[in-house]
């Protein structure tokens, strides 16, 4: 079983609903829509088709109906963006339409791509904003519990388990002579570029350590250009509850959102913004090439081809020794960012944050998202509230031409679990 498999199967497993005849008679007639786009593009890349979750659903619901292939489902996938977070229970449930992996796969990849959106509107519960004496109450319970709980977990270790999604792994030009160990994976054919899509690269696990509820970073004895495999590694660890929970603190750029519903309970909803002053969000991103053309040029006349041409020149032109010089370098910054925090209204604990860098389209790292889900966890006889899932978006020009006319852009989503907490003894 494959660690996508691996991940799949407690959503999977969760699901024992059925739809009945009349639902499913709906759902086609307003599926017609959508499902009638997809196919007319399925031969031609165009800009993703934004929808909804349950237009997703009724588009998978009326291909298992229509009988479609596992590769042409997962085709139709390719070309959606959904416009709402794809909830674990029902990519659970969604997941039963799926004719075979590839269209698994592309569900799942749905999921991680939504993992930062706000969910359907009938997933949300209907109740009102608490006034605002109640919400700075909430929030100055949280930052007890941070401040006096959290940042004094001890020290762990954990085994961290990351899938790597990624498209465009062919990016870098021939010209740098390189040679890339990412494998592409088989997609169904007649798109224009099949690699232009985010598909399941590789997989990988890592001991981790983590302080006060912060993983700690492992300093490399040598640097690996990352670039050089045609994918990426983020050299920072994902960014801490206490210090974000601190720095938006001290920003005093803190607001109600909304309510929303985490594992059946009802959570509220914070906003934060933190400028660049006040941020210490490092991003560390390996690795851009720097592509230079080394050598000599000679140009020659018709009257001095004989000389300085190649033998056998007779004619202008140019000779010499050329060639290409590829550098390795890591993009570094410390970024403005802002997010969310869900917190259990109840004891303060937060349950989950967002970290979104605030980047600029001339960086080589255009988009570095973070979503951490934090659980209930037993550890030896005690139990903490530990980071259990985190989902990365990272978006980058992997050519290292950022600004240029025309340039290519990498997506690659990494989502990963803590398994096996123990106590660390160091």
């Amino acid at each position: 079983m494959s660690p996508l498999d691996n991940w799949l199967g407690g959503a999977v497993r969760d699901h024992n609903e059925g739809r009945c005849a009349h639902e499913r008679m709906s759902a086609m007639k307003r599926i017609v829509w959508a499902w009638a786009l997809i196919v007319g593009t399925a031969t031609c890349w165009c800009t993703p088709k934004k929808i909804t979750v349950a237009q997703l659903e009724e588009m998978l619901h009326s291909m298992q109906q229509e009988k479609k292939s596992d590769a042409e489902v997962a085709t139709a996938l390719k070309q959606v963006e959904l416009s709402q977070e794809l909830t674990r229970s029902t990519m659970g449930a969604l997941v039963n339409y799926a004719p075979g992996p590839q269209a698994t796969e592309q569900i799942f990849i749905l999921e991680a791509k939504s993992a930062e959106l706000i969910p359907p509107d009938k997933d949300l519960p209907a109740m009102e904003a608490p006034a605002e004496t109640a919400q700075k109450a909430l929030l100055d319970k949280t930052a007890a519990y941070v401040s006096g709980v959290y940042q004094q977990l001890p020290s762990l270790m954990a085994t961290k388990i990351t899938l790597r999604l990624q498209d465009n792994v062919e990016a870098l030009p021939a010209s740098s002579g390189l040679q890339g160990g990412a494998q592409d994976a088989t997609v169904s054919s007649g798109l224009s570029s099949a690699a232009s899509f985010v598909h399941y690269i590789n997989s990988f696990k890592t001991q981790v350590s983590l302080i006060h509820g912060s993983e700690k970073k492992v300093e490399h004895a040598s640097k690996i250009p990352w670039g050089a495999n045609k994918m990426i590694a983020l050299q920072e660890p994902d960014p801490g509850l206490g210090e974000v929970f601190r720095q938006a603190v001290s920003s005093e750029n803190i607001h109600w959102l909304r309510w929303e519903a985490i594992g059946g309970r009802s959570t509220a909803v914070f906003s934060f913004a933190v400028p660049r002053n006040k941020s210490h969000l490092s991003l560390d991103v390996c690795c851009f090439p720097n592509i230079n053309q080394t050598g000599i040029a000679t140009f020659y006349t018709p009257s001095t081809a004989s000389t300085l041409g190649d033998k056998g020149a007779t004619g202008g032109g140019v000779t010499g020794d050329f060639q290409t010089s590829t550098n390795w370098k890591e993009y570094k910054t410390t970024a403005p960012y802002h997010g969310e925090f869900f917190v259990d209204p109840e004891s303060g604990i937060v349950l989950r944050m967002i970290v979104q860098s605030e980047l600029k389209p001339t960086d080589l790292v255009h988009q570095l998202d973070t979503r951490v889900d934090f659980a209930s966890v037993r550890v030896g006889a005690k139990t903490y509230v530990l980071p259990v899932k985190t989902y990365i978006d990272s978006l980058v020009v992997p050519n290292g031409d950022s600004g240029a006319a025309t340039y290519t852009t990498r997506r690659t989503l990494f989502t990963s679990e803590y398994k096996d907490y123990e106590s660390n003894p160091n």
